[in-house]
């Protein structure tokens, strides 16, 4: 029997549930790097007076970094190993965040955000690969919403390092904390296993083979008896892929529903979360009022990661991501309508909520699209194409406040991501199919 089936079948134990944490805390910690800057955009351009333009570029350049990086580190990831690539991505964008701290002039934090953004990128294919590969067939949907549950654990962070740093000690204390990932990686080296399907497919079976029975061992499986058990057919897959494979007849319309999710999920997120508390701040907000209910915001990501990780099981990928799509949409379109406080709180939650639900759901869908020698690669390339919609966002929105002005600009800018949050449902709706209780390889 193959290795990844021999994983596919085993049930829940401890031993996943420490891979999930080791992982996620590791997401965590990207998630509040990429939070840091929607934070310390509105004091970088108070102090060095940038325009709309300037700070939309300033939100964009990591994101560049992070499309770029996404496909090398998806393709290193199939070459070299899921561990060693989520390491050091890990110390070089943990080191390159610490030293944004200390840029000296806008077109230096410019290129420090660009690196920044390219480790990110980089470990985002490799962390969710790996966790699919160690994750049961009937329990990997939640088992992979959760880990992007720690997005939301993350941003938090970056909220509350954006309310209680930056109005006191400045915008270069805040991105100080990027060294966090860097120290981490020390521990992920020791305590998270190589992935064995990846052992397997680049004929390294004796290793993969030495990590497996210790994984069974935990989970009460005799290794004798699920060697025994009936083996599902093995898709034959190149070992090398490339563009070209992942847009050939068998992968073609998996590869377009990926790429159209991909990008309406990031332009519409990256968008409002690089902008909103600026949005906020041009809307009459004081800077620590702005952060204040941006922070109250963010935590409707949590239930949002919640549910969704209960519903994939229960209802279906498909179901899910459909539903949960075109509520971000409705909740946008009355977040541009909102005049009062609450109002604004209140649709802000809910655009969180279910925002956040249909990412982590993505992250779930993703890497069940391909088979395993292919799979950070084509997980990559899904995540450029995304980066691409992240760094359009920014743009955009930078150009119509420049157009049009803070306040002006403010209802035509969520009624937009409504609209792109709406188009990516239908995507989903049309093309999309249902992967629930399918092992990888039946997948393949």
């Amino acid at each position: 029997m193959s290795i990844s089936c021999r994983l596919e079948y085993l049930p829940l134990s401890r031993v996943h549930y420490k891979i999930l944490l080791v992982c996620g805390i590791g997401w965590l910690f990207d998630a509040m790097d990429v939070g840091l800057i929607s934070f310390v955009l509105p004091a970088v351009g108070d102090e060095w007076q940038l325009s709309g333009a300037q700070m939309g570029a300033l939100g964009s350049i990591g994101l560049l970094g992070m499309g770029l990086g996404a496909v090398f580190g998806g393709t290193l990831g199939d070459r070299w190993g899921r561990k060693r690539v989520f390491t050091y991505t890990l110390i070089f964008y943990g080191l390159m965040t610490f030293l944004a701290g200390l840029a000296v002039n806008y077109p230096m934090l410019m290129v420090l955000r660009f690196l920044v953004g390219l480790g990110l990128g980089a470990e985002v294919p490799v962390a969710f690969t790996m966790m699919s590969e160690f994750s049961p067939a009937r329990h990997r949907g939640r088992m992979l919403v959760l880990l992007e549950s720690f997005w939301a654990f993350g941003w938090i962070f970056a909220a509350l390092i954006g309310y209680l740093v930056v109005p006191h000690w400045g915008w270069r204390l805040a991105f100080m904390f990027g060294a966090l990932p860097a120290l981490y990686a020390a521990f992920l080296r020791r305590y998270l296993p190589e992935s064995p399907s990846f052992l397997e497919a680049v004929g390294r079976r004796e290793e993969a083979e030495a990590i497996v029975p210790q994984i069974e061992r935990a989970c009460g499986v005799n290794g004798g008896t699920a060697k025994n058990r009936p083996q599902a057919a093995v898709a034959a897959t190149p070992v090398r892929a490339t563009l070209v494979d992942l847009w050939s007849s068998r992968y073609f319309r998996r590869t377009l529903t990926l790429w159209i999710l991909w990008f309406g999920i990031n332009f519409s997120y990256y968008g409002i979360v690089t902008w909103l508390p600026s949005l906020m701040f041009g809307k009459g907000f004081a800077i620590i009022k702005s952060f204040e209910y941006v922070l109250l915001m963010t935590l409707g990501q949590i239930p949002g990661y919640f549910s969704a990780a209960y519903l994939v099981e229960k209802i279906g990928r498909k179901a899910t991501l459909v539903s949960y799509l075109t509520l971000s949409g409705v909740a946008a379109y009355l977040f541009s309508l909102s005049g009062s406080t609450a109002e604004i709180i209140w649709w802000g939650v809910a655009v969180y909520f279910f925002n956040l639900g249909a990412w982590g759901v993505l992250y779930a869908y993703t890497p069940e699209m391909y088979p395993t020698a292919i799979r950070a690669t084509g997980s990559g390339w899904a995540s450029f194409c995304g980066r691409i919609g992240a760094i359009l966002a920014p743009l955009v929105v930078g150009r119509l406040i420049d157009a049009m002005g803070l306040a002006a600009a403010y209802p035509l800018v969520f009624i937009l991501f409504a609209a792109v949050f709406l188009f990516t449902a239908l995507g989903m709706l049309l093309l999309g199919i249902e992967t629930r209780g399918r092992t990888l390889e039946e997948l393949s």
